[in-house]
């Protein structure tokens, strides 16, 4: 993990050490870092709440501390977030794109979505994404850096304040820029952090198949909910679109998919971005759906968004197609659902994050 600091200088223009941001530590770990630097000691569970529960970025914010004890940690700690650079809104749905400047100046998205009965906010992980799918232009504009927990969490606490949402509305997915399990180490204390906010059966990490990162999240106490691109209902056309399943291969992601541990009511989604003529047909719903038998798994549907940066042959299917393909999943035992997706007008639906880059990988 590489945490955030920011070094504050003496008077006479000596570095002093690193402040150490409180958001990149578990909640363990944050009281651990906290003993002796608060007296008395219910002090740092009143941090502990002001920072996870209220999503403060100011020590100054935590008005129920004495002057002296504010003073303290400030100097000792930050709790900064990523700069907020620009809010885009998206009419009509209400959707908004939330671009963050980091503090190396990379730019990361992410996107608020108010729905009828809660809202979901869909976070970044990594500033930009070496998985390269080809269907996605976090993908194409090309690998960054991981974030760490706070640059992770900073997003979820910045959009919650700002649009006023109560956290028992909120879902949380991490289906942002960069692939949350390629960053494992840093989305797995955000998730701690997030918790004591958040439910975690409102919490999904989505992952393109990275098998130890699956692994890995079946070993944790209290796992999110997990997503898993799947694409293509055979192994050719997977590795097609998405190269990085030549190294975790359809047989063996799925070997992994049922070994997962599920608690009772919830169920594995397998992702599905639908392209015209490419993964649509009736035979490759069939496909699919017996390729998940013995799964507790839902197909989640996404029609392909389309964008300027993507390859001219990739299209969204029609309606018609689209609902004959949903058709045959159900018909063959799936259960299934179908992203609407939001934010299209605003380059913040599914595939589109890109923090605002210019130049594509390849220039």
């Amino acid at each position: 993990m590489s945490p955030s600091h920011e070094a504050p200088t003496r008077a006479d223009g000596a570095d002093l050490a690193p402040r150490v941001n409180l958001y990149d530590l578990d909640p363990a770990s944050l009281a651990a870092a906290l003993t002796g630097a608060v007296e008395p000691a219910f002090r740092a569970r009143q941090v502990a709440e002001w920072a996870h529960r209220a999503g403060v970025s100011s020590f100054d914010a935590m008005t129920n501390l004495p002057k002296d004890v504010r003073g303290t940690l400030g100097e000792r700690f930050d709790l900064s977030f990523p700069e907020l650079a620009e809010r885009t809104e998206a009419a009509p749905d209400g959707s908004r794109k939330y671009l963050f400047r980091l503090r190396d100046g990379g730019l990361i998205e992410s996107v608020y979505m108010p729905m009828t009965d809660r809202t979901t906010v869909c976070i970044s992980s990594q500033a930009g994404c070496a998985v390269g799918c080809t269907f996605c232009v976090t993908g194409i504009f090309g690998a960054g850096r991981n974030l760490t927990p706070s640059e992770i969490v900073g997003q979820y606490y910045t959009i919650r304040n700002a649009q006023k949402v109560a956290s028992e509305q909120m879902n949380v997915v991490f289906m942002g820029m960069g692939e949350p399990l390629l960053n494992f180490e840093n989305v797995a204390t955000s998730l701690e952090i997030l918790y004591r906010d958040i439910a975690p059966r409102r919490v999904t990490v989505s992952t393109s198949g990275i098998i130890p990162g699956i692994e890995a999240i079946a070993s944790m106490r209290i796992r999110p909910n997990l997503a898993v691109s799947i694409n293509a209902p055979d192994k050719a056309r997977r590795e097609q679109v998405m190269p990085i399943t030549k190294k975790y291969p359809l047989d063996e992601l799925m070997a992994a998919l049922r070994a997962f541990p599920l608690e009772r009511g919830r169920t594995i989604t397998a992702e599905y971005v639908l392209m015209d003529k490419f993964n649509d047909s009736p035979s490759d719903a069939a496909a699919l759906a017996r390729l998940l038998r013995g799964i507790d798994a839902k197909v989640n549907v996404i029609p392909l968004n389309e964008d300027p940066h993507l390859a001219d042959w990739m299209k969204r299917p029609s309606d018609a197609v689209i609902d004959r393909f949903v058709r045959t999943l159900v018909k063959n035992g799936a259960h299934v659902t179908v992203r609407r997706s939001k934010g299209l007008d605003i380059a913040a639906a599914c595939g589109q994050l890109r923090g605002r880059n210019t130049r594509r990988r390849s220039e």
